[in-house]
């Protein structure tokens, strides 16, 4: 059948669908691409798996039929800006919508308000994950058509709230993120951005409207801001980089995939300094331990003294914790509880399991830490990892101290499915110096000679060192087990599988956004 054998109602709708096609604005596409950046439909089809993308509300348009022509609208405000619909990426099904921003610049429309309230109806119904491309410069004030005061009867942005917890959802940035859309994007589980990106709860219309003077777009919230100070996961150069985490994050939560390479593992038994002040980077240690290129670190400029990564063990996916010796020593900082903290929420609510790696002298201490609200703020590791549900294994590298290393471990050495330790490993209510200093205070003070007082304290400390040891530990059954660093893959993996039936319940009705 030729397209003249079409009935006129089919050519119609074809003609209509042609002209939300970037084919059909070539002037409009042809701006996005100068400016460096990719359209909606292209981010979506290099996503998504081929013919695989069920598009809601094509011929929608912008509510401004009183004010322009019909025949203008749906030349140039296709889909109302907002392209939606299910898909599938890597063969699992998901959600994906992305604000056009070669449309109105990539505001929110009154349909787009009403097409993502259906999106996210059917994302709660159909337990979907959810990519959600949310550059844009927030609420459009020249929809004409609904009549409204104030607007602030949407409800898209409760129903998407209200996802928390229930399916995973990744927001992806690029430019201009302001207000509305930036709500979408903070309120996601995950925000990929690019480097160029700028968020902001208000843009520079918005900014200047307040009285707040003349601010850039590119000033707002740029990532030099916003990756240091946690709003940001993951920053990448550009629209395919940010896709390709994209798909390798929904893949985290989509379950276990074949087992991907093993590196060799001897190496871990000389990766931490047998000296208990020499700092190294933990990262090699964790890149060792999973399969061979599946680690993604999260947030790495916001509290580097703790970090946090999903990976693959034998193709299992996991939440990975790790004290980082090369900032603050490791220590628990207010930022650290709340990265670690927020991630193991995120991890317990769908279902994927957590190694800790503790290398922790303790909660960082002092006038400077209480004044960041530590008291709180640190004891919502305690609490995050005393509601966790998932499998947490435990691994002491070096240093077990004190609180910190309990926080690291879901508040006790015994609440990990496995706690082990590496052979060099010394475990203890605090700083092994420091509690020698502390418990023998007036026995040292009672030396004058400085010199002879600090021999007495190397010597109490190297006696501390001997009892902390783990095999001394283990020898208490404090801990489970002291193993060679080469067998801490295949004790991980064993244990997974062991827990492999584990009935995860009672899922966090919410993640924390921070």
């Amino acid at each position: 059948m030729t397209d003249e054998d079409l009935r006129d109602d089919l050519a119609e709708v074809l003609r209509r669908r042609a002209l939300t096609q970037d084919d059909a604005r070539p002037d409009a596409v042809e701006r996005r691409r100068a400016s460096g950046a990719r359209t909606a439909r292209q981010n979506i089809a290099d996503l998504v798996d081929d013919g695989s993308f069920v598009e809601y509300g094509r011929f929608a348009i912008a509510a401004q039929r009183q004010r322009r022509s019909l025949d203008d609208l749906i030349a140039r405000t296709p889909a109302d800006g907002l392209v939606a619909g299910t898909a599938r990426v890597d063969g699992q099904p998901c959600a994906v919508l992305s604000y056009d921003y070669t449309v109105l610049a990539g505001t929110q429309g009154a349909l787009g308000h009403l097409k993502k309230d259906r999106l996210f109806d059917l994302i709660e119904r159909m337990r979907l994950p959810t990519v959600f491309f949310a550059e844009g410069g927030g609420g459009r004030p020249g929809d004409t058509d609904i009549p409204t005061v104030s607007s602030l009867d949407v409800r898209a942005f409760k129903l998407w709230a209200a996802l928390s917890g229930l399916v995973p959802r990744i927001a992806v940035v690029r430019g201009r993120c302001f207000a509305g859309n930036a709500v979408i994007a903070g309120a996601a589980d995950l925000i990929v951005a690019t480097e160029d990106a700028s968020i902001g709860m208000g843009g520079p219309a918005m900014i200047a409207g307040g009285g707040l003077g003349e601010v850039a777009p590119e000033d707002v919230g740029p990532i030099s801001v916003q990756a240091p100070n946690g709003v940001v996961d993951i920053v990448v150069a550009d629209e395919p980089e940010a896709v390709a985490v994209t798909k390798t994050l929904l893949g985290y939560f989509g379950g276990p995939v074949d087992a991907g390479p093993e590196r060799d593992q001897t190496p871990l038994r000389t990766m931490v300094p047998e000296r208990a002040r020499r700092a190294y980077p933990v990262g090699p240690v964790i890149e060792t331990l999973a399969d061979e290129g599946s680690v993604t670190y999260l947030r790495e400029k916001f509290a580097p003294e703790m970090v946090t990564a999903f990976a693959r063990m034998a193709g299992r996916p996991v939440g990975i914790l790790a004290n980082n010796t090369m900032v603050m020593a490791g220590a628990i900082t207010a930022t650290a509880s709340d990265k670690a903290a927020r991630f193991l929420q995120l991890c317990d609510a769908f279902g994927i399991p957590v190694v800790s790696l503790v290398d922790c002298p303790g909660y960082m201490v002092g006038p400077a830490a209480e004044a960041e609200a530590l008291v709180r703020r640190g004891s919502r590791l305690l609490v995050a990892g005393a509601a966790l549900t998932v499998p947490l294994i435990a691994v002491i590298l070096r240093r077990g101290y004190g609180l910190g290393a309990q926080a690291m471990c879901g508040g006790s050495l015994h609440e990990p499915l496995l706690t082990v330790a590496w052979p060099g490993a010394h475990l203890g209510p605090m700083g092994l110096e420091g509690a020698v200093r502390l418990g023998m205070r007036k026995e040292l003070e009672a030396i004058e000679n400085e010199g002879a007082r600090e021999e007495a304290v190397r010597a109490a400390t190297k006696a501390a060192e001997e009892h902390a040891k783990a095999l001394n530990s283990a020898s208490m059954f404090e801990i489970d087990d002291v193993i060679d660093p080469a067998e801490t893959r295949s004790v991980i993996i064993s244990t997974l599988v062991a827990a492999a039936h584990h009935e995860h319940a009672n899922r966090p009705r919410f993640v924390d956004t921070w």
